[in-house]
């Protein structure tokens, strides 16, 4: 199984002291937006990829004048909002959010997509997160090796849910269930707060979430956390193992959260909004606000961002290719 390590998910000369420190000044740009600006989020309210959106969504709005109109277009694991971005007209004024999964998965995923890599603009990626590993209170393993026997023992019974199919928290319960060869469902929700739910209520016994959804139902000690996806551990939770440390080495994924805009977007504009992409990601308030949900600051540039794009989806491409899941 490939390892998609936080090393690799950083790729193509993103690094916190470099590309973020390189940006052009905002002053310098030519664009600005003419009207409020719409951006577009491929998932529901309530979750890491809202919650970072809404973020970045007063980030540009604050530097480049004009508001900037958060609007949740959720389903197909992503691909409707994601559509959606890339059929807007392309004048700067429309832009999204892009993950791991509608930037790089989906594409392997999904037997017809609606668009394709071309359709979309980069713009800056955000930050990076893991992925972590719950359970349920009631169910009794304290560590991952320990989920995993129970599992083995009781082939079937259990489930896991993500927020949808095709995200890396699907393909990091694939990881899960092939690596070990464990009997266990997937069960998709439409967003990381109806899993917490489904799961408080006992309906899913296994969850896999990003880490800043995850990471408030973890301190309230309404699920447990058995790992973290990553090479190293989070500083939001020290005391929790990355999956190495717990055994499963060949269970790395590290998310990522950025913006985009239509595929013809001119580069004035494209430029410009990154720009005060890289200004956000640069200043210490908007890098702590990251950090404390467990987040990894980025800010590069459009162009760094595009090559981490097209890399990931090579990379994503394996993975989904050796865990055989395709959606119709």
């Amino acid at each position: 199984m490939t390892k998609i390590s936080r090393r690799a998910a950083l790729g193509a000369a993103v690094g916190l002291g470099g590309a973020a420190l390189a940006a052009p000044a905002l002053a310098q740009a030519a664009w600005r937006p003419s009207r409020p600006m719409r951006f577009i989020v491929p998932f529901t309210p309530a979750g890491s990829a809202d919650m970072l959106s809404r973020m970045a969504a007063e980030a540009i709005a604050s530097r480049l004048g004009q508001p900037v109109v958060v609007e949740n277009r959720a389903g197909a694991g992503g691909n409707i909002g994601t559509d959606a971005l890339a059929k807007a007209e392309p004048d700067g004024h429309a832009i999204g959010l892009v993950t791991v999964g509608t930037g790089a998965i989906n594409y392997a995923m999904y037997r017809s997509m609606p668009y394709k890599p071309g359709d979309l603009a980069a713009i800056s990626n955000i930050c990076t997160v893991p992925n972590v590993i719950m359970v349920a209170n009631r169910v009794p393993a304290k560590t991952l090796g320990e989920l995993v026997e129970l599992a083995r023992r009781e082939p079937g019974k259990f489930n896991y849910g993500s927020s949808g199919v095709g995200t890396s928290l699907h393909l990091t319960g694939e990881m899960l269930k092939g690596g070990s060869g464990l009997d266990m469902t997937h069960v998709p929700f439409r967003g990381a707060a109806q899993m917490l739910l489904e799961a408080a209520a006992g309906r899913v016994e296994i969850l896999v979430d990003n880490l800043p959804s995850g990471l408030p139902q973890i301190k309230d000690e309404r699920v447990r956390a058995l790992a973290v996806t990553d090479t190293r551990r989070s500083p939001s939770l020290p005391d929790v193992p990355t999956t190495a440390e717990a055994g499963f080495p060949d269970i790395q994924a590290v998310a990522w959260f950025g913006v985009v805009a239509p595929g013809r977007t001119p580069r004035p504009a494209v430029e410009a909004i990154s720009g005060a992409l890289q200004d956000a990601v640069r200043q210490p308030g908007f890098r702590a606000k990251l950090t404390e949900q467990g987040a990894e600051p980025v800010g590069n540039t459009a162009d760094e961002f595009e090559a981490f794009i097209r890399a990931e989806i090579a990379r994503w491409g394996e993975v989904v290719r050796k865990a055989g899941v395709v959606v119709e």
